[in-house]
């Protein structure tokens, strides 16, 4: 980034930063419970509303899924790609499969290992060592050192929603212009997800979060993300599940019935065509949120999905409290958020040619 930035608009950049992670954070842990049943067993189980507050998944309540756990190594990955441009390498792609590698890591071992220096702080947090229904293309995608590419993707055949519930960071790069914001996210969707589909969904996925970061509206979001899909080889399954979010919009109020006509979000164009609905129709973060979650499908990440569009449209003051209050791993998202935030806004003050702070370094290795 090379604007300056003001204290009015760096204080609303990390709100609607915070807002975005808080938010896809809730959505994460409001679905947990229910990502594997039918609406019947939703409704029968909890009532006619379906669920209306946290319940209990893997042990407690607001417990995030990997979905979330994704999402913040990807933005501790685009932080360490910044601090790792002061050596003369830029290849973002790069950082973010480091990251990702980081992450799986967790998903095979015990806790930290100490005895890598390099690792950087998140990779130490100890609660964020917990399988939590990992998707099988994350999993073996990052199960070796070979970074996939657009051109040599893996796992060719996979288009699942893992590449989308993981790209909102990628829109958070206000400073980037939409394509290149689109084309990040598509190169580091390629690392587990080789279908057009999946890419190009979390392409689109992270351009409506970019707009919405920028302080545009949702609808002309999605619409900036239709353009530029349009351009794209293989992107009709994509733009087709925007057109159908759009559509629903206007066929009447909102209902799981409705939800369910988009499809179960198992995919990613589904996953996301269900996200961006649930936030168009939204009456309020709450409503949204629990439209989202409360249906026959993939809950959490139609939910994380919906509170990533949700929080960076509205900021974090938006949120729920209660829901904030009981969210695991609410510090580690924030002092994350933060970081980040500060990483974009204010660089040169901590790492740069006229020096660095040994602690922002100690937190993301250059190496």
């Amino acid at each position: 980034m090379t604007a300056v930035w003001g204290r009015a608009q760096q204080q609303d950049f990390r709100s609607r930063v915070r807002g975005c992670l808080l938010g896809g954070a809730i959505g994460d842990a409001l679905g947990a419970g229910i990502e594997f049943e039918s609406l019947e067993a939703i409704q029968g189980n909890h009532g006619p509303d379906g669920v209306t507050d946290y319940v209990t998944a893997y042990g407690r309540r607001g417990a995030v899924t990997d979905d979330t756990q994704m999402t913040l190594f990807t933005v501790e990955g685009l932080i360490r790609a910044q601090v790792r441009r002061d050596t003369g390498a830029w290849h973002p792609p790069t950082d973010i499969h480091r990251a990702y590698r980081r992450w799986a890591a967790t998903q095979s071992e015990w806790g930290p290992d100490e005895r890598r220096k390099d690792a950087g702080w998140l990779a130490r947090e100890e609660w964020l060592y917990a399988r939590r229904a990992p998707g099988n293309a994350c999993l073996s995608g990052l199960s070796d050192d070979r970074m996939g590419t657009v051109e040599e993707p893996k796992n060719p055949g996979s288009k699942g929603c893992g590449t989308v519930m993981r790209s909102a960071p990628f829109g958070l790069l206000v400073g980037w212009e939409p394509q290149l914001v689109f084309q990040l996210a598509v190169e580091c969707a390629a690392q587990t997800h080789g279908h057009p589909t999946g890419q190009l969904a979390a392409g689109a996925f992270a351009v409506i979060v970019h707009g919405l970061a920028r302080g545009e509206a949702l609808d002309g979001s999605v619409q900036h993300a239709l353009a530029l899909l349009g351009a794209r080889p293989g992107h009709q399954e994509t733009t087709d599940a925007l057109q159908s979010a759009l559509g629903a919009v206007r066929q009447g109020m909102p209902s799981p019935q409705r939800v369910e006509a988009l499809g179960e979000g198992w995919t990613a164009e589904e996953s996301l065509a269900i996200g961006v609905y649930c936030a168009l129709v939204a009456e309020d973060v709450r409503h949204g949120l629990l439209l989202a979650v409360n249906h026959s499908g993939d809950s959490d990440s139609t939910g994380s999905i919906c509170g990533n569009l949700l929080g960076v449209q509205h900021g974090e003051t938006a949120l729920p409290p209660a829901w904030i209050a009981e969210l695991e791993g609410r510090a580690t998202i924030l002092q994350l958020a933060d970081d980040f935030a500060m990483e974009m806004t204010q660089a040169p003050a901590l790492h740069g040619p006229s020096g660095a702070s040994p602690a922002w370094l100690d937190r993301y290795p250059a190496a």
